[in-house]
């Protein structure tokens, strides 16, 4: 009823506006956009991060690498995102250009951090200023400085480290079963297997190992497997 009032009076018509509860409601829209995208699930393990990312129903007219979701930021960073992909694509290109800037200014690579806070500060931005709408995307942001890292950041520009975390369709669900089976200290193959096991759980007879993409990150540098691969 509160939301139906909100429209009318026309609380919801930009970004900079807030709602006499508090609330701004494009920005709670976009967040209802993510829950829409494809999911995935980050864990961090002993000696690396892994990321398992559902690309759903897979078409076999696509060639599987250009459908890869796992970004590689950096030698040592990786990203997905859920939501919009074009606005994802334009956010991971701004991170690739931010690494690369560090890279050329301080000849040593950026830390994850630095470069997580810096597309959560874009991300703020245009939850504040008006003109544009906000970026309708979630990231997970993986990385290796010295010991494995995951982060994500949300819709209004906020940005939290995690053990495991997942982002887009059944967030809640899928972070419910992460609580109940994560433990400290797993290998990588392991990370592996209970993201794809709360995947079966969740999905049940549309699951199959081909329908996703799984990106390992460790001291050794980035590992992407998909499909057959995973069997």
């Amino acid at each position: 009823m509160d939301d139906m009032q909100h429209q009318q009076m026309g609380y919801d018509r930009a970004a900079t506006m807030f709602a006499p509860d508090g609330h701004i409601l494009q920005v709670e829209y976009a967040e209802k956009t993510i829950r829409l995208g494809s999911a995935s699930i980050g864990i961090v393990c002993k000696n690396s991060v892994v990321i398992v990312s559902d690309r759903r129903r897979k078409d076999s007219l696509v060639i599987e690498d250009s459908a890869n979701k796992i970004n590689e930021i950096d030698e040592h960073i990786i990203a997905v995102a859920a939501g919009i992909s074009s606005d994802a694509r334009v956010l991971v290109d701004k991170a690739r250009v931010l690494a690369q800037q560090h890279r050329v200014t301080y000849d040593s690579a950026a830390s994850t951090e630095s470069i997580v806070r810096d597309i959560a500060d874009i991300k703020q931005q245009f939850t504040q200023y008006g003109g544009a709408r906000p970026f309708g995307v979630s990231m997970m942001f993986a990385g290796f400085d010295n010991k494995p890292a995951l982060y994500t950041t949300d819709i209004t520009g906020n940005y939290l480290r995690y053990k495991a975390n997942v982002i887009g369709e059944h967030d809640e669900r899928i972070k419910r079963l992460l609580k109940d089976s994560y433990v400290d200290d797993m290998t990588s193959g392991e990370g592996i297997k209970l993201a794809l096991k709360i995947f079966k759980e969740i999905q049940g007879e549309d699951f199959s190992v081909e329908r996703f993409d799984v990106g390992i990150l460790s001291e050794k540098g980035i590992e992407k497997k998909s499909g057959k691969e995973l069997e």
